[in-house]
């Protein structure tokens, strides 16, 4: 039987294999045609599965919606979710600060940067080995999925109450002080007839239906995943790339130059899921210590992503430490952080450092009786696992940057495409 089910998997990821391979050679052809190959469907939108607005939020969503902005959840009255997630921003922070502040006073400095909570809802749980179909058979990717930077939360429901319950955010002491509040709220009797008369009884079921609530109302809300940027507008035969964005989408695919797609995918996925940019997996990139945080004034003090200090389960797989989740690169144009740290403050710098970071590292670190310290913010045993090997990460001390000035600005005119709000609709049907 195991043959059997093995070999069934083998016959299914060989399938995969043959109509990714078609796919790629169908898409490098139509780019020197000057469109990508999914521009031109059959149908428009019909081979893409883009989500559709519900009439109306489901009541536990309706319930999340509710909780996402209540700001007397927090022990400081002043943070809700929407706080460092705002709907007008991507759900991101609207500010430039590399960590948001909150706490009891709304003086406690976080030690990561707030990511957006657009387009969560594919995540993958976290797998220690994830295996992907090439030419040569299956490779081992490492590590995949989860939630936060360093995917240590296994779901969306227990990624949204996690800030509930942190010191340096919404800082609850507990889930009895989650359990008071919303007994004591406005939606309380709305509470009850979603969850149950009796909820209030176990403040950590209270804690845990938060949670719950507003994974649904993530998950049910268009705008946390509405699919209207151009490039999808583009994907979906309703217009077409400006000839500066088709030379940066070419610039993002080739693997010699920004190499952009192989963490940040961006082909439509099985059953016409739409193009997420992101692999889900994790990766070293070396981003320069950020002074911004308060945490690092501790010269000892390191953020290793999956080797801790929030998550302990790989402490021990040392090759791992550096590494973070890859985020999509939807909205990546709004941003005004970028990396886990927040160091980077708009997409040129990012573009400039991911090309220059080992040719002229004396423009992005720190130096130390004159020797320029390279990724410094790891531990110097450590600075290996920093990528080497993939471009733009290849290049050695005084070589050519993997791209031009020219190349460069086309490639942030594509990522403006990936900005949402270019259509109304999802695809710009």
């Amino acid at each position: 039987m195991q043959r059997r089910v093995n070999f069934a998997v083998l016959l299914v990821l060989c399938g995969v294999l043959v109509s990714v391979v078609a796919c790629q050679k169908k898409e490098a052809a139509s780019l020197e045609q000057g469109k990508p190959a999914a521009a031109v469907p059959h149908k428009k939108n019909a081979w893409v599965n883009y989500p559709k607005q519900a009439a109306k939020l489901s009541p536990q969503a309706e319930l999340g919606r509710q909780l996402f902005f209540d700001t007397n959840l927090s022990a400081s009255g002043k943070m809700s979710c929407a706080t460092c997630h705002q709907p007008d921003h991507a759900y991101a922070p609207a500010n430039d600060l590399a960590v948001q502040m909150g706490g009891e006073k709304m003086d406690q400095a976080g030690t990561r940067s707030v990511p957006s909570l657009r387009y969560l809802s594919y995540t993958p749980l976290f797998t220690r080995h994830f295996y992907f179909p090439t030419s040569e058979g299956l490779e081992d990717e490492g590590p995949t999925g989860g939630f936060t930077h360093d995917g240590a939360v296994a779901s969306l429901h227990e990624q949204a109450s996690v800030p509930l319950l942190s010191a340096n955010e919404m800082a609850n002491a507990s889930a009895q002080s989650v359990a008071q509040k919303v007994q004591a709220s406005a939606y309380a009797k709305q509470f009850q007839q979603v969850f149950g008369e009796q909820i209030f009884s176990d403040p950590n079921q209270v804690v845990n239906q938060v949670g719950l609530a507003l994974e649904a109302f993530q998950l049910e809300e268009v705008s946390f995943h509405p699919y209207t940027s151009k490039f999808d507008t583009v994907i979906s035969g309703n217009t077409t790339f400006s000839e500066p964005e088709l030379r940066g989408y070419r610039v993002f695919k080739d693997p010699s130059k920004g190499n952009c797609a192989k963490c940040h995918v961006d082909n439509v996925g099985a059953g016409g899921k739409p193009a997420q940019f992101t692999d889900f997996e994790f990766e070293a990139i070396g981003v320069p210590r950020n002074p911004a945080i308060a945490a690092n004034k501790v010269a000892s003090y390191f953020d290793l992503g999956l080797c801790g200090p929030y998550r302990h389960d790989l402490s021990k797989e040392t090759n791992f430490c550096g590494m973070f989740k890859t985020p999509t690169l939807r909205n990546v144009a709004t941003r005004k952080v970028f990396f886990h740290n927040g160091f980077f403050h708009n997409l040129d710098d990012v573009m400039h450092f991911y090309v220059e970071r080992d040719s002229q590292p004396q423009k992005w670190y720190s130096s130390k009786n004159g020797k320029v310290q390279m990724y410094d913010d790891l531990p110097k045993q450590w600075r290996s696992n920093v990528d080497h090997i993939n471009a733009p990460f290849d290049r050695k001390k005084e070589a050519a940057p993997a791209l031009t000035e020219a190349e460069i600005k086309d490639l942030i005119e594509f990522l403006n495409t990936l900005t949402d709000g270019y259509s109304k609709t999802p695809g710009g049907e």
